[in-house]
């Protein structure tokens, strides 16, 4: 007997579970791994929910799978033509937040593990399972507690995983074998408050965040790197919070938020952007400060075993090659790549995050082809 995917991501769905709500998803889980011989161990950290199962002896060779469970809000509830969390089947597509991210994956994988260990007995090494609860949220204390966790109790994956959705439009024309960068930077213009009337007697600090906008805007970063496309920057807010139109304003605050490949390290980008600020400030004697946050350095796994493995299982169960890409934006993949090497394929990604989220099930039922396909070949 066979674990099923469709019926296991339907329970999923049901558990409202949106971030960093636990909502019963990862108890679900857990009672199902167990049953199937998984070792299981909560690694909640500062009221986030995050599960790790081991199947098999700690060994040099464990094959790995990282999903989440959390989900983000489902928004106006009353637009959704079926119910959010009823994990309704109809018309052969499965309704609900979380169908595609990433419930169903997180289901696929599972299942394909559960239906492994318990029909064949690996020749050579485990598998791991890593789920977290705060993958949509604030992504500090979810899988990075995990992986924290194995460091510090001898667990150790060789190769692992991602379950989110990749394909854009057709099951199993994209995997990914990387991910951009991701770094913010807010920036505050200081100058004198006064009357519009009588601009010698203020300082704007409009302008100076204006030009130095435009002029980060303006800048190219690079022309793309072997598996990247080019780094972008992009201007996400200007605001002075003025709302009287004969006052020069203070203040002037801006963000901008570049997304880069692996030509640059966020360290790099920072240190660019104090000397492109600094300077802004010597010119205009306006005082400039900035701020970044970086949410994640790009990375890359190079085609080799693990990748062209992954590969060949798609195209085996869906007669397409994936192409091998590195776009779109952040995921706990960025976390996962310290640890060891890291793929992500998934579902066809469309309706993530948006009303009326929703999945065929034929698709879910060739996604775990694929994992069970993946496992087996692993295995051999």
């Amino acid at each position: 007997m066979t674990l099923d995917p469709i019926q296991l991501s339907a329970d999923l769905i049901r558990c409202e579970s949106v971030t960093p709500v636990e909502g019963g998803a990862l108890q679900l889980l857990e009672r199902v791994l167990s049953g199937a011989g998984f070792q299981c161990t909560r690694v909640d950290r500062n009221g986030t929910a995050n599960l790790f199962a081991r199947w098999g002896d700690k060994s040099e060779r464990t094959l790995g799978f990282n999903g989440h469970t959390d989900v983000v809000p489902v928004g106006d509830a009353a637009a959704w033509t079926h119910a959010p969390f009823g994990g309704e089947i109809s018309d052969g597509i499965l309704w609900g937040r979380g169908a595609t991210d990433m419930k169903s994956g997180v289901a696929c994988f599972v299942a394909a593990a559960v239906d492994h260990v318990t029909q064949h007995t690996p020749k050579d090494g485990s598998i791991a399972i890593a789920i977290t609860g705060d993958e949509e949220g604030d992504a500090t204390d979810g899988t990075v507690a995990l992986l924290d966790w194995m460091d510090a109790n001898g667990e150790r994956m060789t190769d692992c995983l991602v379950g989110e959705p990749t394909c854009p439009n057709t099951m199993g024309e994209m995997m990914k074998i990387g991910r951009r960068g991701s770094l913010t930077a807010y920036f505050t213009a200081t100058g004198i408050q006064g009357h519009a009337a009588y601009p010698h007697r203020a300082k704007n600090p409009v302008p100076a965040m204006a030009r130095l906008i435009n002029q980060l805007s303006n800048h190219t970063l690079d022309q793309g790197t072997a598996h990247f496309d080019a780094s972008s920057l992009v201007a996400t807010t200007f605001d002075t919070g003025n709302t009287a139109t004969n006052v020069i304003p203070s203040q002037c605050n801006a963000t901008v938020n570049i997304r880069f490949n692996d030509a640059h390290t966020g360290a790099e980008l920072t240190t660019w952007l104090e000397a492109k600020t600094a300077k802004m400030a010597e010119e205009t004697g306006i005082e400039f400060a900035v701020r970044v946050t970086i949410s994640g350095e790009s990375f890359v796994t190079q085609p080799g075993y693990f990748v062209d493995m992954l590969a060949a299982a798609v195209e085996a169960e869906t007669g397409l090659k994936p192409e091998l890409s590195t776009s779109g934006g952040t995921s706990d993949a960025r976390f996962v790549q310290k640890h060891c090497p890291v793929v992500e394929f998934g579902l066809v990604g469309k309706t993530m995050h948006q009303v009326d989220e929703h999945v065929p099930v034929e698709q879910i039922t060739q996604l775990k082809s694929i994992y069970a396909r993946l496992i087996k070949d692993y295995f051999a």
